[in-house]
């Protein structure tokens, strides 16, 4: 099969079209807000979004799974082992595993810095030794290893507009909107993480507002501004999200929609989140499909990147 990909046309083996279809189902399964993102792509790129996703999943997964930390540890030098053979060309179309398959393929067919994957893994191993951080300038090593690696991964297979003014910041600013998303992330599992004993927010930052007993109530600890703490930690997301958004005029229409409809899902989860800091220690808060459909359209109709440029021309965000 062939398919086109920045203007070339280039066969597509049987076994790669079965393991993006694997890594698709993946990530329909289990990242509705990245695949609702990434369905705004062309088939490429899709693809070799599906893939990067599918690789950090199994990541995720093995750091968060019920195994020993030795055996994780074990299990995370694993993962790196593929990236190796990625990165030697030693993965063929026949190789049994589809998501080593799909990467491969991806990586040939865009510039993918796969030195990112390899901060993945370093993150997760961070949470497998029980790393805690007591300040935010601590919090930023391990998300810019969890999350920023990934915005940096995505803008190779987003790629920037030629002539795009700022492109050589492109890679700086998708690895900020990764903190915006992961600081999101943080503050939206609070509850399911002080389960599972992880503490993410800054220790300085919890014993500024009373909150340093931890989250594991329906309710905030007794005396705790917790309030105050979640307003603090969502004027520090949206201050990324504004530095982030400035990778949008730099990326081509559907590139844009995608980056604008994930980030825009999770600046509206923000938006709950402020509304009522303890729906956090409730539960999850999530968007209704009608509002992921509305932050679709908006992405695709090329707001959100037409304001950042007349924000950016004017010397603001």
């Amino acid at each position: 099969m062939s398919r086109t990909v920045e203007g070339q046309t280039t066969y597509m083996s049987a076994p790669v079209q079965a393991a993006y279809s694997y890594c698709e189902a993946v990530t329909g399964q289990q990242a509705r807000n990245f695949a609702y993102g990434i369905r705004l792509l062309p088939a490429a790129k899709r693809h070799a979004m599906s893939a990067l996703y599918a690789f950090s999943r199994r990541v995720d997964d093995i750091g968060d799974g019920e195994l020993d930390p030795e055996t994780k540890r074990t299990r995370l030098e694993g993962t790196r082992t593929v990236l190796d053979r990625i990165r030697a060309g030693e993965v063929d179309d026949d190789d049994t595993d589809p998501v080593a398959v799909a990467l491969a393929d991806a990586a040939r067919r865009f510039p993918l810095p796969l030195d990112g994957l390899d901060e993945l893994i370093d993150g997760v191993l961070m949470d497998v030794r029980g790393a805690t951080y007591e300040t935010w300038d601590d919090l930023k090593v391990y998300c810019r290893c969890v999350a920023g690696a990934i915005g940096r991964l995505s803008l190779g297979v987003f790629g920037t507009e030629p002539g795009a003014p700022g492109a050589d910041r492109a890679a700086e600013y998708a690895d900020t909107l990764g903190l915006a998303l992961q600081l999101t992330n943080i503050l939206r599992d609070v509850r399911e993480d002080a389960g599972n004993g992880r503490t993410y927010l800054p220790s300085d930052d919890l014993a500024k507002f009373g909150c340093s007993a931890g989250f594991h109530r329906a309710t905030p600890p007794q005396g705790a501004d917790f309030a105050g703490l979640v307003h603090f930690e969502v004027r520090r997301a949206r201050t990324l999200f504004a530095e982030g958004y400035r990778l949008l005029p730099m990326l081509d229409r559907r590139s844009g929609a995608c980056v604008a409809a994930m980030a825009g899902i999770y600046r509206r989860l923000l938006d709950r989140i402020e509304r009522d800091p303890e729906a956090v220690l409730r539960g999850r808060v999530s968007l209704p499909g009608h509002e992921k459909a509305y932050v679709a359209v908006r992405g695709l109709s090329g707001l959100d990147a037409r304001y950042v440029s007349r924000r950016t021309g004017r010397g603001r965000v």
